[in-house]
């Protein structure tokens, strides 16, 4: 299943055959620096990582996607929809290969997968969290439409449930993304009946 396409990405679901490719987003310490807690991810949590999203579609009908780059074929990245210790409000997740970094895609998945939440999924609600360190992720949500709300405290964890790993606790800005209902048609006024004539 294809949930979005934009300019230079396709986001798929993720398969089992990407454990390699996730291993290389979410092994790299320097990129793991803001995601979960913080630990890189070995190859058999990442395999772990894809039964969890596989479930996640099974279960939602969405999850975490893929990112492949139209110009090599590759996947270098994943961005999705996720619920956090099952909370009510999806959560835009992504993170991408370092090489990729800062030249523009994940404003373009991020703004991609938005979209999609609302017209695929039907989604009325979208928050984010950003560690308040993390100024290149707030960017990145600002460009893409939402708005900071809040400053909270959140658990963290690996995988897109945090359903496995060591977890903590940090401060973490919250984004939102609210997300107009569809207006109601509206319905003509009807002419008042006139009034029949006394004989």
């Amino acid at each position: 299943m294809i949930a979005f396409r934009t300019p230079r990405l396709v986001a798929r679901r993720i398969e089992p055959d990407d454990a390699a490719a996730l291993q290389e987003v979410y092994g790299d310490p320097g990129a793991m620096r803001w995601v979960g807690d913080g630990k890189p991810l070995n190859f058999v949590q990442c395999a772990q990582w894809v039964e969890v999203s596989q479930r996640n579609y099974a279960h939602r009908g969405y999850g975490m996607f893929a990112l492949v780059f139209r110009e090599t074929g590759g996947v270098i990245g994943f961005c999705g929809l996720v619920h956090p210790q099952d909370q009510s409000d999806p959560e835009l997740k992504y993170a991408l290969r370092r090489e990729y970094w800062g030249c523009g895609l994940a404003t373009e998945a991020a703004r991609a997968m938005l979209a999609a939440a609302a017209t695929g999924f039907g989604m009325r609600r979208i928050i984010a969290t950003t560690a308040p360190e993390n100024a290149a992720s707030q960017h990145v949500l600002l460009k893409a439409g939402m708005v900071r709300e809040a400053r909270r405290t959140i658990t963290m964890g690996h995988g897109p449930s945090c359903s496995h790993g060591t977890r903590k606790e940090r401060s973490a800005h919250e984004w939102t993304l609210p997300i107009p209902s569809e207006p109601k048609p509206s319905i003509p006024k009807q002419a008042a009946p006139r009034p029949m004539p006394l004989s």
